[in-house]
């Protein structure tokens, strides 16, 4: 981040000016990270509350802590109070964002968000330095990180925004205000948060209210509600570029991947280039070079204990219903030697809609190639009830025994394995950890 004084930083926060004037280059809420030019953020989280740790950072030698409350048997001159510590993040990260020089693109969707957003970042560092939200740290403490975080001589900075509630993007947006603001898709997640599935789209386009006149909004004119949010872009700038199959920048590419999604992800970095006037053709030359991501479709190589070889298609990082078709799908389009084999855990926050999403999936691999299916948590036993018989099937109530199955007794030579699931009700990812863990053993 770029440097500030503590004065500086108690006036952006609205607070009393702190007795000593200090050069602060870093904002931390981790009490395990801490300098003397470190000022520690205390954040409350559902397991942890950091004011519990400011007395630590300050004996670690931290000037300044901002906190909601004055914390006792440390210098009151040391603390900066405010009323909440998670918005106080908000106002420093946007502060920091105010000083970029660069051109900022924000990015929210439903699926393949932070993919597309290394893509992206990819992308452009063939042009300059760029710099990228950390993983998927898209919320209301990852994006003020992103933001405090900044390379500040990059050229191009890509921030993801996540939602999960109508309100949290335009929050998250006023904090990034991008200069070009992306939309991939919309898809029914989170749904029992919402009252329809167009309040979705409705949300996601609050994205466009951090733009300027002169910003650029970018759409995938094929997914839901996309005239919807191309009229709420339209509140904000003249300036719309919409991307899809029957529209999209005029270059030749090959995507490491197969699939539509990979397809979408390339056309959309690829407007984004083109908007910023660079060399598509440049660009497009580097896609081949893009691969999946770990736990979003990344494809590995492994080994069984008896020495026979099998493909793991990773993509257990979400199991939102429209991207595990679509993962699916792919699947059973794939030449293969040997078995299709999907493994897939429960899908979450559908609401009243969740029985019958199960069963929908049910009906995808039922007209499919898949030889194989295991389903785990009992979301997924509607899903199982759906295959014809002539489709092997197993159940597990959860990921207990899953990847001991699998190695053991399911998996053969030449098998070809999608693991995919919710990350956190189901736990899926663990399954695909211990099979890359023990398979890159053999």
């Amino acid at each position: 981040m770029e440097k500030i004084s503590s004065h500086k930083l108690a006036k952006i926060l609205g607070c009393p000016t702190p007795f000593a004037d200090l050069e602060i280059d870093n904002i931390s809420t981790d009490s395990r990270k801490i300098s003397p030019n470190t000022v520690f953020i205390a954040l409350k989280g559902e397991r942890f509350d950091g004011h519990d740790f400011v007395p630590k950072v300050i004996a670690d030698g931290c000037p300044f802590v901002v906190v909601d409350h004055l914390i006792a048997g440390v210098s009151a001159e040391k603390q900066l109070v405010v009323k909440d510590t998670l918005k106080a993040y908000g106002k420093i990260g946007a502060y920091n964002r105010s000083l970029f020089k660069g051109k900022v693109i924000g990015l929210t969707g439903s699926a393949g968000k932070t993919t597309t957003k290394e893509e992206i970042a990819f992308l452009l560092s063939g042009f300059a330095k760029t710099y990228a939200t950390s993983g998927n740290h898209n919320n209301f403490v990852g994006v003020p990180q992103s933001l405090c975080e900044m390379d500040m001589s990059a050229e191009y900075a890509v921030i993801e925004m996540g939602m999960s509630a109508k309100g949290e993007i335009s929050y998250l947006t006023d904090l990034v205000k991008p200069d070009i603001a992306v939309i991939t898709n919309v898809y029914p997640m989170h749904i029992e948060f919402f009252p329809s599935f167009e309040a979705i789209a409705y949300a996601k386009a609050e994205i466009f209210e951090g733009l300027s006149k002169s910003g650029i909004a970018i759409i995938n004119q094929d997914t839901n509600f996309a005239e919807i949010l191309e009229k709420q872009a339209h509140l904000t700038t003249n300036n719309v570029i919409m991307f899809g199959k029957n529209k999209h920048p005029q270059a030749k590419f090959t995507t490491q991947e197969e699939g539509e999604q990979y397809l979408y992800n390339a056309w959309c970095a690829l407007s984004v280039v083109q908007s910023l006037g660079l060399d598509i053709s440049k660009a497009a030359e580097r896609i081949k070079d893009f691969g999946a991501l770990a736990g979003r479709g990344k494809h590995y190589e492994l080994s069984l204990a008896n020495g026979a070889k099998y493909t793991l298609i990773d993509d257990s990082y979400s199991g939102q219903p429209d991207s595990m078709i679509m993962a699916l799908q792919n699947l059973d389009k794939s030449s293969v030697n040997g078995r299709k084999v999907a493994v897939l855990g429960k899908m979450a926050e559908l609401g009243s809609t969740s029985k019958s999403r199960h069963e929908e999936i049910g009906k995808v691999i039922a007209d499919s190639s898949i030889d194989v299916v295991v389903g785990v948590c009992a979301e997924m036993q509607d899903m199982l009830a759906q295959l014809p018989k002539n489709k092997k099937q197993y159940y597990f109530a959860n990921k207990e025994g899953v990847s001991e199955f699998l190695l053991n007794k399911l998996l053969q030579n030449n098998d070809t394995v999608l693991i995919k699931g919710a990350r956190y009700s189901s736990q899926m990812y663990q399954v695909a950890e211990e099979l890359i863990k023990q398979g890159t053993k053999q």
